[in-house]
């Protein structure tokens, strides 16, 4: 995982040594290749972002960037596959402190899209895939690593609606309202002061199931201090935030305000 604040270089000097050669080395082919160098089957832009260690030595030395490999990802995964993949998992929130290029957050996407796909049924798969983009947060100092850990995000979920024959083309309700809570539930900022880049404080929202009401979701904004800062549910601040109407998860890209 990416540190999301400045650290001290000096840790991190001997390592940027001895991946200097490697980081400032021309990207990767695309290919993946086996002891033998055949070529196989392209890597997938998520795939390449996956698999990727260091960016450079610069942002070795200054930020400690270094990412986690994708079967290391895995594996750690793996220790929490029952919150990812059983009972009430569509709506287990994760949150990723540190989320650089998006590793982890993909990750936890990947298996709730599949656990999905296996305990609903597939009328069911575009709602409780929305609700599963809305369980995962992420915070992320750097500009190109929030941009990518977006992307890759909505990527992943297009891609396994695009499997199945659901429409997902940018004007549809599904892409729309996928776009818009990654947007929200993807932060730039720095998890060690609390602030987006903005200098202001961090900001994420519950997007809570209505019991009575079946695909529907309400909004409930918090900081992120209240969060970091509570020992219980009651303890977040939401008395500051505004508050919105309740709407169904598809249409949350259109939720308005209460008192709108």
């Amino acid at each position: 995982m990416v540190s999301s604040g400045v650290m001290s270089a000096a840790p991190y000097d001997r390592f940027a040594d001895l991946l200097d050669t490697s980081a400032d080395a021309p990207a990767a082919t695309g290919f993946r290749c086996s002891s033998s160098a055949a070529r196989r089957a392209p890597l997938t832009v998520t795939e390449t972002i996956e698999e990727q260690v260091v960016k450079s030595r610069h942002r070795v030395r200054t930020y400690g960037e270094v990412f986690t490999p994708r079967h290391m990802v895995n594996r750690m995964l793996d220790l929490v596959r029952e919150d990812l993949e059983t009972g009430d998992f569509v709506d287990k929130t994760f949150l990723e402190p540190a989320a650089g290029h998006g590793n982890f957050l993909v990750a936890i996407l990947r298996r709730k899209l599949h656990a999905i796909e296996k305990e609903y049924p597939p009328a069911l798969w575009p709602q409780e895939s929305l609700f599963a983009v809305a369980s995962i947060y992420g915070i992320e100092l750097l500009e190109d690593n929030h941009r990518d850990a977006k992307a890759i995000m909505l990527a992943e979920f297009l891609s396994f609606h695009q499997a199945h024959g659901i429409p997902c083309g940018p004007r549809t309700n599904l892409h729309q309202a996928a776009a818009f809570l990654i947007d929200a539930n993807v932060v730039r900022g720095d998890t060690l002061t609390g602030l987006d880049w903005h200098g202001e404080e961090i900001q994420f929202s519950w997007w809570n199931r209505i019991p009575e009401a079946p695909g529907m979701a309400q909004r409930e904004p918090f900081t992120f201090a209240s969060l970091r800062h509570s020992t219980t549910d009651f303890a977040m601040n939401f008395a500051a935030s505004d508050s919105y109407q309740a709407c169904r998860i598809e249409k949350v890209h259109e939720q308005e305000k209460a008192d709108d």
